[in-house]
């Protein structure tokens, strides 16, 4: 089986350190961006990204906008999305999920709940074509 490959989008380098060290130690590969812009185009340059989490809250483009921009590419229509938040009020996880993000995970992130979204997630979603 292939690693799963991982697009890490947050403007917080400690978080990109964070996640990368846990999600590499359960043998995912994991390719960062620092805003949504460079995120948008790992995505166009880096094939067979399996899976995106995305920082809600970045300040070139906030994740709303940014999931917008990838689900109106045919290619990234289906790619499994979770947003990753600090915003963690009533109905936050639910407007993530109606702006097209398949899972939501809020910050401080637990550990234990990302790597079982990821899991979930990419179980229910189809690969990417190559």
């Amino acid at each position: 089986m292939q690693q799963q490959r991982i697009l890490i989008i947050d403007d917080d380098d400690r978080n990109i350190f964070a996640l990368t060290a846990v999600l590499r130690a359960k043998g995912y590969q994991c390719i960062s961006a620092n805003s949504a812009r460079d995120g948008l185009q790992a995505l166009r340059n880096q094939p067979g990204i399996s899976i995106v989490l995305a920082d809600m809250m970045m300040p070139d483009m906030d994740g709303y906008e940014m999931i917008a921009e990838i689900r109106k590419d045919p290619a990234f229509q289906h790619l499994p999305l979770i947003a990753v938040t600090a915003q963690a009020m009533i109905g936050d996880k639910e407007k993530c999920l109606a702006a097209g993000a398949d899972g939501y995970v809020s910050k401080p992130i637990n550990i234990d709940t990302l790597l079982s979204v990821v899991k979930d997630t990419l179980s229910k979603k189809p690969e990417r074509p190559q």
